[in-house]
Order: structure tokens, then sequence, then C-alpha cells
């Protein structure tokens, strides 16, 4: 009767072990890299922050939306920021909140490691801003005037462009319900707790040292993808 009885409290166990990952549409993927890795630049603790509380509760309050919205389960990422204006906010800060700091991670590697812009990406960019300079400066420029929470961006858009853009709190260019769209490129959060730790009040002396931590081959790769 006990081993009958223990049996019995092992596959229920399983059972909620599984209903649960079933439930759990979303995931929260370990970073690419530890979190000490883009030290100086960005502290260890920010990233176990930001990581692990910050995108975490994003990911698990997008989970609790696929009741109301059933069709979350089915489509990737990409396609739910496609249709944005279809949901309520809860989805749109939280999936948008999702998406952003997964591209967030990939984008940046150790100091060092990030490689530099392939020559097709850099024939891009001298053509749409001149030079890479220029760029940074224009990218430095909208993260340091974001008013509030938000994100600075790169983006490839319909004609084949590189613009750069900024959108507010959990926001992305490939959302339909911001004003300027296109292909996501590069991506830097401008939430303060994204740096504030680290560098309090000076958002733009953190928008100026993460270029030491951008990962130009994920770069490379998605303006290779866009552009095919």
């Amino acid at each position: 009767m006990i081993l009958k009885t223990a049996k019995s409290l092992l596959l229920a166990t399983l059972f909620t072990v599984g209903a649960v990952a079933v439930a759990d549409t979303f995931t929260l993927e370990p970073l690419p890299y530890p979190a000490d890795a883009l030290a100086p630049v960005i502290d260890k603790e920010t990233m176990q922050i930001h990581h692990g509380k910050h995108h975490q509760a994003y990911v698990n309050n997008l989970n609790g939306q696929v009741d109301t919205f059933p069709e979350l389960a089915q489509l990737p990422l990409e396609a739910i920021m496609s249709r944005m204006s279809r949901y309520n906010d809860a989805v749109r800060n939280n999936g948008g909140g999702h998406y952003n700091h997964q591209l967030f991670w990939q984008l940046m590697a150790p100091p060092g490691q990030g490689d530099a812009p392939s020559a097709e990406l850099q024939a891009a960019i001298k053509r749409d801003f001149g030079s890479l300079v220029a760029m940074q400066n224009a990218f430095n420029q909208a993260a340091a005037t974001r008013f509030g929470s938000g994100w600075a961006w790169l983006i490839l858009d319909a004609d084949n462009k590189l613009v750069v853009s900024s959108t507010a709190n959990q926001d992305n260019p490939l959302m339909d319900v911001v004003e300027i769209r296109g292909t996501p490129l590069l991506a830097l959060d401008v939430w303060e707790h994204a740096y504030y730790l680290q560098y309090q009040n000076k958002r733009g002396d953190y928008a100026s040292a993460w270029w030491q931590l951008v990962n130009w081959q994920k770069v490379n790769e998605l303006y290779r993808s866009a552009t095919n």
C-alpha cells in the first residue's frame, strides 16, 4: 500500500510538473555569457537583476495573458509584435519586454569579442549616415533624448534604408502601433534599471560605453537576414 501510494504521488508530481511546463508558453533563456562577462561596462549585479528579475517578470506576465489570448501560444514573438494592435496593454508591455530583452542579450558580447560591422553593413552605414561615428552619434542622441523609459534602435526600414529611432516603454519597431517601423538590428535599453546601479543618472555615459559591448557578429547576421 505504501509503495502504491508513493508511486501515485510520483505520477501526480510528474503530471503537475508537465502541466506547468505546458502552461509556460514563453520561457526565459539563460544569458549567452556569464553575468559578469560584460564588466566593466555593465556590472554583474545589474545583469543579474535585469535578467533574472525584470526580464523574468515580463515572461511571467506574458504567460499570464495566454488564457485571455490563446493564439499567443501558437505565434512567434515577431508575429505577436506585428499584430500588437489586437491586444491589450499587458501583452504590449510584457510581450515587448520579452522580445526586446531577448534580443538585447544577444546583441552584446564581452569587451573585445564583438568583432566589427561586415563590409556590407559598413557600406550601408556609410550610405545612410556618412560614417560609423555619425551613426553612433545619432544612436546615442536617440538614447539620450528618449524621455523617461524606453529603447534606442538601429533598424532597416521598408525601403532598405538604415534608420535610427527610439520607442517608449517596451515598444519596438516591429509593432504595428509605433510610428517608425522596421527590422531591428541594434537595440539599447535605456530604462534606469539597465544602468542606474553603475551610472546613476548619467545615461549618456552608459550609451557611449555600451559600444564596447556590441556583438557585431549578431548585428551582421540580422542585417544579412533582413536584406536577403
